[in-house]
């Protein structure tokens, strides 16, 4: 019998290179897509608080889970 292993994605190999797990990986996620959740209900008095725009809230609230870079200015 043979065994044959999953490809590995990129985020993933990147974390385990980091020295994280890839469920300490997970739990980042996790906490991306609430507060970009959280980002994208929020009103424009509350964006003002924040100093953003509402465009840049939909713009990170858009983003793919996995992308936990920051983003570009």
């Amino acid at each position: 019998m043979t065994t044959r292993s999953l490809p590995v994605s990129h985020p993933v190999r990147a974390a385990a290179a980091r020295g994280t797990t890839w469920l300490d990986w997970l739990r980042r996620i996790l906490q991306a897509v609430e507060s970009r959740r959280q980002l994208a209900e929020m009103d424009r008095r509350m964006l003002a608080d924040i100093g953003i725009s509402r465009s840049e809230a939909l713009e990170e609230a858009a983003r793919a889970p996995w992308d936990l870079t920051p983003p570009r200015r």
